[in-house]
């Protein structure tokens, strides 16, 4: 006969591997969800632009924030994490990226929302590389599931200027 640890173990392995495959069925599900977020961010104002006394560029902007992205929540779902940064090039980089607003949107319910923040973040460049400088605001998001690998994507809005000269 089997002893009462062999049964254990048994029993224990057993589990074990049909929890391992509802989790790689609930991880490969995710891929026929429809996600269609949606955003738009509007500066309603340039607060300030201005030289920091030890040289660098410094902005402080209003944001109007509209987002809907209930669309990336399913059953599979635990949170969300979101944020806008803005993003130029200079001379030295192809890609700068300054986070000005994040969130962590725990529930569906809270994921289609309308904010008007000043940056949370301070907009920082190191040197003099801001003004009259196109940059684009980017809403970055990551998908954090129960269970299997964690999604990221972005919706690119482009078309922002910084004025010529220091406010």
């Amino acid at each position: 006969m089997h002893s009462f640890g062999y049964r254990a173990n048994a029993l224990l392995t057993f589990a074990l591997t049909i929890l391992a495959f509802m989790c790689a069925i609930a991880s490969f599900s995710d891929n026929f969800s429809n996600q269609t977020p949606s955003a738009q961010i509007q500066i309603l104002n340039i607060n300030w632009f201005q030289e920091e006394p030890h040289g660098n560029d410094e902005v402080s902007l209003t944001l109007n924030i509209t987002a809907d992205l209930q669309s990336l929540f399913t059953w599979n779902t635990k949170q969300v994490f979101a944020f806008v940064a803005a993003e130029y090039k200079t001379s030295k980089n192809s890609l700068n990226q300054v986070s000005l607003w994040d969130a962590i949107i725990p529930e569906k319910e809270h994921a289609k929302f309308w904010i008007q923040i000043s940056n949370k973040y301070p907009f920082i460049d190191k040197g003099h590389n801001l003004r009259g400088k196109d940059f684009n605001l980017t809403l970055h998001w990551h998908v954090m599931p129960k269970t299997g690998k964690m999604l990221a994507d972005k919706i690119v809005m482009s078309g922002y200027r910084l004025p010529d000269a220091y406010r």
